[in-house]
């Protein structure tokens, strides 16, 4: 098990560090400059203090004065400046949000959609893995037939038409949940309840037909019909045979899953005015806010690294033919 964990631990950082290669030099070379928007322009001399205080000395320069190599040179610069910086766990300063760290967006912005992510991933994961069980069950039946309809709609539909239709379901027709926003505490969570669906819908979609194709593969083992030879009852069939077994290839999918669900959806966030890290994230982008990008990203990666174990050792706690190596 250590052995495991610690390859995993050089694994990851491997990956971290790819990611943040290649997300800096897509930033790099991303066209615009930060400190000039279409409203405002800083003086010169604020302009060039700005570049020096977030490292982006290069963009100061102009680039008809500069060869390749000092060019590369000022790239390779920032790119050790924002490096330095993040083993420290200290992303800088947000440019787009003044006063406000990359660390600061993060803390606030972060529990907000792990917060609308954890229900999400928790109506996704139970409602998906019922019905996809219940469909197996009932194959070739009227209530399989129109489950696979529900989860074929569900993969299809954008997350913005679910979280229109049940806005116009549940708050305009019947006002049963607020329109959207955040708040805190108990009063806030029927404000999580659209937006935890609307987000929920595709993976909880996805599951019930990984789950149902799972089950269906299950169901057909020698295993399975040994067991109903002996008079084992049908529910215990289901729940002790072929739960564990049909359950891997759901596993395999949450790590993923988890992370994008956790991390949020901008669509959804959007949609329903949630100040989640999604929309800090895409508003970044446009802006070329860079600290916040690379903050954002290196914290989406490090999710995904770490639901990816947690799934890994899921799998060696539901099968125990699974032995954890390198």
């Amino acid at each position: 098990m250590l052995r495991f964990l610690f390859w995993r631990l050089v694994q990851s950082l491997v990956v971290i560090w790819a990611v943040y290669t290649v997300t800096f030099l897509m930033l790099m070379l991303t066209p615009g400059d930060p400190f000039i928007s279409s409203d405002k322009k800083a003086p010169e001399a604020v302009r060039i203090a700005l570049a020096e205080k977030y490292g982006l000395d290069y963009l100061t320069r102009p680039k008809e004065n500069l060869t390749a190599a000092q060019h590369a040179g000022y790239i390779a610069k920032a790119y050790f400046f924002y490096a330095s910086h993040a083993l420290r766990g200290d992303f800088g300063p947000s440019i787009q949000y003044e006063n406000w760290s990359v660390r600061d967006v993060i803390a606030v912005s972060l529990p907000v959609s792990v917060a609308m992510g954890s229900l999400a991933l928790l109506i996704a994961l139970l409602g998906g893995t019922l019905a996809g069980t219940w469909g197996a069950v009932r194959h070739h039946r009227p209530a399989d037939m129109f489950l696979s309809v529900l989860t074929l709609l569900g993969v299809s539909l954008p997350s913005f038409v679910v979280g229109s239709l049940l806005m116009m379901a549940f708050v305009i027709a019947i006002p049963i949940f607020p329109a959207g926003g955040w708040g805190g505490g108990l009063a806030g969570i029927p404000r999580l309840v659209l937006p935890a669906v609307t987000l929920a819908l595709f993976f909880l979609a996805y599951i019930a037909r990984l789950s149902r194709a799972s089950t269906l593969d299950v169901l057909s083992a020698d295993f399975v019909r040994t067991a109903r030879a002996k008079g084992v009852a049908p529910r215990h069939v289901i729940t002790r045979h072929v739960g564990a077994n049909a359950a891997l290839p759901v596993l395999s999918y949450l790590g993923p899953a988890a992370a994008n669900i956790l991390v949020g959806s901008y669509v959804v966030e959007k949609l329903f005015a949630i100040p989640g890290l999604g929309t800090h994230f895409v508003n970044g982008c446009l802006n070329k806010d860079i600290p916040l990008v690379l903050g954002a990203v290196l914290i989406y990666s490090a999710l995904v690294i770490l639901f990816n174990v947690l799934v890994d050792l899921a799998y060696a706690a539901v099968d125990p033919r699974i032995v954890l190596g390198t």
